[in-house]
């Protein structure tokens, strides 16, 4: 990667995400790019990287000390630095272009674990002074301890402004559903999913279903947005389920119900959730009497669901014949959730504060 003040830099990059609202670990910075050039030929260009993935053009920028373009790709991966060339050429041929891609700062392993624990739990210094229980010394081995923890912690001080990016299936309406993309059922569980549990803004939610469509499930949305252009994210699943879905019987609602399972890294308690919103229609389409709800709730949890640490601790199976209500067992599940997620961090806490009291001998 050149280092000429002429050329973009990793700053650059990070703050032209931000506005983008792209994340940095999956943005490429292209350089040197000819003006003539298209976007499908540039988007054609870096996919020639295989490690890339699918790649989206998110901004061109004119560059005037070099009279060329300078272009912020998406890529569907994660960018792995060992594995992107610094330049890239372009499929018609002509002059390579540069690429500039976020490249973690290097910490040693005891610094990365602490830095990292501790910005997740949102701790300062003053934290850790008084979490940690020094050894019995002099005064001005204490204050030489808390200096040399002090010049650790200081590095937390950096910002963190990527979040998690959480991408929908494709899904283009035409049918049979085609290799490679959503059937809409399973869309729209997935678009309801990020809408109603995702933490980032509406726009950000607009512009992950809007990356997720194609072909006449895209024209739809475009159309959407031209008559209605403050539609919210809820407005384009509806728009999506009213022209794709077809009326379904209680019967087949009920089978879809039946196949539902708990996906990689989904809570139980989301699952839950997921669940719930499929009963309604099963209900509602009188796939199942209102009585019947209850049980068949905790009998498809206890079939589709990965977390066997979690119904045992629960004793969802022992509370078959009796279930619980959807809101009680929701607010049981969250509290236990939250209750693992505290041993995990106690356990974590201990571990690290180990390692702290390992590091401070050598400052003594």
């Amino acid at each position: 990667m050149e280092t000429q003040t002429s050329s973009p830099s990793q700053l650059e990059l990070v703050n032209w995400c931000r506005g983008e609202l792209v994340d940095v670990k999956h943005a490429l910075l292209l350089y040197g790019v000819p003006e003539s050039v298209s976007i499908a030929e540039i988007e054609e260009t870096a996919e020639s990287i295989k490690v890339l993935g699918k790649v989206v053009v998110r901004g061109k920028m004119f560059h005037p000390q070099q009279q060329s373009l300078m272009v912020l790709c998406e890529c569907r991966e994660v960018i792995d630095p060992t594995k992107i060339p610094p330049e890239v050429m372009p499929i018609s041929g002509g002059s390579i272009w540069k690429a500039v891609y976020y490249v973690e700062p290097q910490t040693d392993k005891f610094e990365e674990k602490l830095l990292t624990f501790l910005r997740n739990e949102g701790k300062t210094l003053e934290d850790v002074q008084s979490a940690c229980i020094l050894p019995s010394a002099g005064d001005n081995n204490s204050e030489a301890i808390i200096r040399a923890v002090g010049d650790i912690m200081s590095k937390t001080s950096r910002p963190t402004d990527s979040y998690g990016y959480r991408r929908l299936r494709t899904f283009s309406g035409v049918s049979p559903t085609p290799v490679g993309e959503e059937s809409l059922y399973m869309w729209l569980e997935q678009a309801t999913l990020l809408v109603d549990e995702g933490e980032c803004s509406d726009k950000e939610k607009r512009r992950r279903i809007l990356e997720s469509l194609k072909g006449p499930a895209l024209e739809i949305i475009q159309a959407v947005r031209m008559t209605e252009p403050d539609a919210s994210p809820h407005d384009y699943i509806e728009a999506i389920e009213s022209i794709f879905g077809t009326v379904e019987s209680g019967e087949e609602l009920y089978l879809s119900f039946r196949a539902l399972r708990q996906q990689s890294g989904e809570r139980l308690s989301d699952f839950l959730r997921r669940l719930e919103r499929s009963l309604v229609k099963v209900v509602q389409a009188g796939g199942l009497p209102v009585s019947s709800a209850n049980k068949a709730r905790v009998e498809q949890l206890i079939r589709g669901s990965t977390s066997d640490l979690m119904l045992l601790q629960l004793k969802i199976r022992e509370r078959k014949d009796d279930p619980p209500s959807f809101l009680n067992l929701l607010r049981e599940m969250i509290e236990e959730e939250k209750n693992n997620i505290f041993r995990v961090q106690l356990c974590f806490l201990t571990s690290t504060m180990s390692c702290i009291h390992i590091e401070i001998h050598k400052y003594i």
